[in-house]
């Protein structure tokens, strides 16, 4: 395979506070009303924000994400051969888990001592072995613990897998669920808003909120669709990664890094700038990273990046952490799809560090068939995936 022959999407499945499956995910982001609420999954008493976009009735993360890769696979039409031949790419947060590990069925996964585990004793490795052993997946398995680039980072390395000939299929699956101990190191920060808003790229912005979002979509080489007669939903058509290489924590203020895999996606998938017809920004609603993301759009894209429509669905499904990448690329991808452009919540007004062209009010009819995902993280990592409706 070429290496700007665009990879195939073959099936997708989402879960967030929008709801479950990617209609909820497309409804939801068009709606453009925020799913922030009080949170009630564990006590935030004493805590400066208490909101967060959970979903009620979730289950344990490894059921959810169990879930996630069956529904994806079903979509795919994948039967129990193409299962056993297709990897897993897994997209969460390293260390233990907190939550039970139990699955519906039963069957617990085993700790360090090859007894059962509890949620405090099972490292993320473990998790991602189990997941492709109870859904069928045969292949090769990598964890992606990379902060809020794993997702992203685990699509890029799929395709790049398939377009090597390395596999035929990959799924790749991602989960954060909104849980106390990642919620009292962002509010500790002072990185959530206080507010209970997402407003990216608008003026009077506070934070951010977290989310709860769970994602699996599969991957396959052209022609393994082919033969399989499998329709995709889209394709990957370039990626691009980078570092800023700037501050643990705070991106680049002229955006070097993000503008950089901008870049590279474009020449990976041989498209000029002027194809980008939608950019789904990482933006938070933080005042320093929105103005960083929109100068890597200014770098990247030029005089154009004041005319290609952006808006950030962080602002209504709240941020994923490890799982964002993924949740959003569903998001992207079902709105090419059906021709519609999410609505940026919370919006209050123009921002002169972010001269971009932000939707708001009312979604926008799609303007070309190609659209990027951004995603940034922690320690400088970009990500920037680049996708067309098929």
């Amino acid at each position: 395979m070429a290496e700007r022959e665009p990879v195939p999407i073959v099936g997708s499945y989402a879960v967030s506070a929008l709801g479950r499956g990617v209609d909820a995910q497309l409804a939801g982001v068009l709606a453009g009303t925020p799913a922030f609420r009080p949170v009630r999954r564990f006590d935030t008493t004493g805590r400066r924000v208490t909101v967060a976009a959970t979903l009620p009735d979730v289950g344990p993360l490894p059921d959810e994400l169990a879930d996630a890769i069956d529904a994806a696979c079903r979509a795919a039409g994948l039967d129990a051969a193409a299962r056993a031949e297709s990897a897993l790419l897994l997209a969460t947060h390293g260390g233990p888990l907190s939550q039970s590990v139990a699955f519906a069925d039963d069957r617990p996964l085993t700790g360090p001592d090859g007894g059962a585990a509890s949620g405090a004793d099972v490292e993320v490795p473990a998790l991602t072995g189990h997941l492709a052993h109870r859904c069928g997946l045969g292949g090769p398995t990598r964890t992606y613990t990379s902060a809020c680039v794993s997702a992203s980072t685990a699509v890029a390395d799929a395709a790049t897998m398939i377009g090597r000939g390395d596999v035929a299929r990959v799924v790749v699956a991602a989960g954060y669920l909104v849980e106390p101990d990642q919620f009292a190191l962002f509010d500790a920060g002072r990185a959530l808003a206080a507010d209970g808003a997402v407003r990216p790229f608008s003026a009077g912005r506070q934070g951010l909120l977290l989310g709860d979002g769970v994602a699996a979509v599969v991957l396959e080489s052209a022609g393994a669709a082919r033969r399989r007669g499998a329709v995709p939903v889209a394709t990957v058509c370039g990626w691009g990664r980078a570092g800023d290489a700037y501050h643990p924590c705070q991106p680049d203020p002229q955006g070097r890094g993000l503008a950089r895999a901008v870049r590279s996606a474009l020449r990976r998938a041989g498209l000029e700038a002027a194809a980008i017809g939608y950019v789904n920004a990482n933006a938070t609603g933080t005042g320093f990273s929105d103005a960083s993301e929109a100068a890597a759009l200014r770098l990247a894209l030029g005089d154009l990046a004041g005319r290609v429509p952006v808006s950030s669905t962080k602002s209504v499904h709240g941020h994923a952490l490890e799982a964002s990448g993924l949740l959003e690329l569903v998001v992207t991808v079902q709105a090419l799809r059906h021709g519609k452009l999410p609505v940026n919540a919370g919006w209050l007004g123009p921002d002169e560090a972010c001269p971009l062209d932000v939707v708001t009010d009312a979604p926008r009819p799609v303007g070309t068939p190609y659209a990027l995902s951004l995603n940034a993280a922690f320690g400088g990592a970009d990500t920037a995936l680049l996708v067309a409706a098929p």
